[in-house]
C-alpha cells in the first residue's frame, strides 16, 4: 500500500494544489481511498492478522503475564474499534495512530471540525462502553 500511495502521489503531484490543504493531509488522503479501496476489495476473502512478531516475542526483562496482558488489550481494543462505525474508527486513528490535528483530521475526511470532536467524543464512549462490557464479562469468567 505504501508503493501504491507514493506511486499515486508521484503521478497527481503535477495537479495538486496547496489552496487550503497541506500537502500531508493530501497524502493521507490518497493513502485514505487506497486502504478503503483494499479493505472493500478484501471484504470478501478471509483475513489474517499480520501482527509483528516482535510485538509478541519477550525481550529481556519483559514480565510474560504483562505480555499476555498487554496483547489481551490490544485484541479487545481492535475487537471493539470493529464495532465502531467507519467514521468514529478511522476519527480515532487518525488522531491517535496517525497523530493529527482536529483540522487535519477534519480536512481529510471532508468534515467541519465540530464534527471530528463530536465523532471522536461518541468513538471514546462506545469504546470505553465496550471495554467495561468485556471486562465485565470476562471478569465473571476468571
Amino acid at each position: 500500500i505504501t508503493e501504491q500511495v507514493f506511486l499515486k502521489m508521484i503521478e497527481a503531484v503535477s495537479g495538486f494544489q496547496w489552496q487550503g490543504t497541506s500537502f500531508s493531509s493530501w497524502l493521507y488522503r490518497i493513502a485514505h481511498n487506497l486502504v478503503v479501496d483494499m479493505l472493500r476489495r478484501q471484504s470478501r476473502r478471509p483475513q489474517m492478522s499480520l501482527e509483528p512478531v516482535a510485538d509478541t516475542l519477550p525481550s529481556e526483562g519483559d514480565d510474560p503475564y504483562r505480555l499476555a496482558e498487554r496483547s489481551d488489550f490490544r485484541d479487545h481494543l481492535q475487537e471493539a474499534m470493529s464495532k465502531l462505525t467507519d467514521l468514529q474508527a478511522q476519527v480515532i486513528s487518525l488522531k491517535f495512530g496517525g497523530e493529527m490535528s482536529n483540522a487535519e483530521v477534519a480536512n481529510l475526511l471532508d468534515r467541519s471540525e465540530g464534527a471530528v470532536k463530536a465523532l471522536q467524543y461518541s468513538a471514546l464512549q462506545n469504546l470505553q462502553k465496550l471495554m467495561v462490557q468485556h471486562d465485565y464479562q470476562h471478569g465473571m469468567d476468571a
